[in-house]
């Protein structure tokens, strides 16, 4: 999330306070390993809520999982009226590595980002459900990324799969696990 011109911008690297004032909305997860055999003992929905817990009256707008300095990461964006922020939490051990907020445009407030993009967090499909349909779907790689976003009302997860020297990514509704679009590069 990069400063836009016109908007304020403050960053926070380091441990987060955590409260325990927002649940998640979908089911509870355990630990999970990953396709690749990296444990996670952070699952989707504990990173949610965390992102809740520092930002309560927020919705969440879009969820990563990747790699960063050879670990697992979760960034997780969300907004209110009035503002955007940003959570990145390590997968393994659930401290916040960075937080950030910004002004949103004024187009994008007063709640008109926030019904565009929230997440439905609802019955979501794991992490670990959505790499299997996505190396089914593709024949044959290892998930190495994960992100959750929504286009025309539908949430999402883009899975990226790599065998090789081949990638791909995946969209599945994250709720079905229909296979919405498969995008080969070689």
């Amino acid at each position: 999330m990069g400063a836009i011109a016109g908007c304020s911008s403050s960053s926070t690297d380091g441990p987060s306070l955590n409260s325990s004032s927002a649940a998640s909305q979908s089911k509870t997860m355990n630990s999970q390993t990953m396709s690749s055999g990296t444990e996670r003992k952070v699952s989707v929905d504990e990173a949610a809520k965390l992102f809740k817990d520092n930002y309560p009256e927020t919705d969440i707008t879009s969820l990563d999982l990747e790699k960063s300095l050879g670990k697992y990461v979760y960034k997780i964006e969300g907004v209110d009226d009035t503002k955007e922020y940003e959570l990145q939490i390590d997968s393994e051990s659930k401290k916040v590595s960075k937080k950030s907020e910004e002004t949103l445009d004024s187009d994008e407030q007063n709640g008109v980002k926030r019904k565009e993009d929230k997440l439905d967090l609802n019955d979501l499909l794991t992490i670990d459900e959505v790499s299997k349909i996505a190396v089914k779907e593709v024949g044959s790689g290892e998930a190495t990324e994960w992100s959750l976003d929504k286009d025309l009302a539908i949430t999402y997860w883009e899975v990226k799969v790599k065998d090789g020297q081949k990638e791909a990514e995946v969209k599945i509704n994250a709720q079905s696990g229909k296979v919405l679009a498969t995008d080969l590069d070689d």
